[in-house]
């Protein structure tokens, strides 16, 4: 049975940081691309940023420059460092595994940008 579960998920005051996890289990980790897509109230989900088998790293323009993904093959574990947050960061943010037609989600944690 595959599982991502996310966690770090929090209220933070704008400018603050936050770094999100997410552990995958019943999977060969290290051969899935590896992402953290986010949803707003009323919005659509859009994609943060992704990783690859081999590191390399895409992000939304909206984060480029304040948010940085990374992965730990060792723990099955991606990350999302989140530094200089903003309130139009403030969203339900998952976590996604995808190889070809492979495609998992979890659940989510959610993200809180408020003073």
């Amino acid at each position: 049975q595959v599982q991502l579960v996310e966690s770090g998920g929090d209220l933070v005051q704008p400018g603050g940081s936050l770094r999100l996890s997410c552990t995958a289990s019943g999977i060969d980790f290290s051969i899935y691309v590896m992402g953290w897509y986010r949803q707003a109230p009323g919005k659509q989900r859009e994609l943060v940023a992704t990783v690859t088998t081999g590191g390399t790293t895409n992000y939304a323009d909206s984060v480029k420059g304040r948010f940085t993904i990374s992965r730990d093959n060792t723990k099955n574990t991606v990350y999302l460092q989140m530094n200089s947050l903003k309130p139009e960061d403030t969203a339900v943010y998952s976590c996604n595994a995808r190889r070809f037609s492979y495609n998992y989600w979890g659940q989510g944690t959610q993200v809180t940008v408020s003073s």
